[in-house]
């Protein structure tokens, strides 16, 4: 039993990183299951709006790790976003 939660809290850990290399629907998805409010209900409207964007902004990198800029960030975004 202790196994088990050790391989699923290192598998929880491994995703994390996971996010970053996802396309921007995978990503998207992420970040629609991210957006929360405090007391645990989902976001909505201009609310969830401005989380998605924040979350898509920050898992936007290339494949290598290295952040994305100009028109390759706002491609990645606006795909993660609609």
């Amino acid at each position: 039993m202790k196994l088990a939660a050790i391989v699923l809290a290192a598998s929880a850990l491994s995703l994390s990183p996971a996010l970053a290399q996802t396309s921007g629907t995978d990503a998207m998805q992420a970040c629609s299951a991210k957006a929360m409010s405090k007391d645990g209900k989902p976001l909505a409207g201009a609310a969830k709006a401005s989380a998605m964007k924040k979350c898509c902004e920050a898992a936007a990198v290339s494949k290598d790790g290295k952040p994305l800029a100009g028109a390759a960030k706002a491609s990645f975004v606006k795909k993660c976003t609609s």
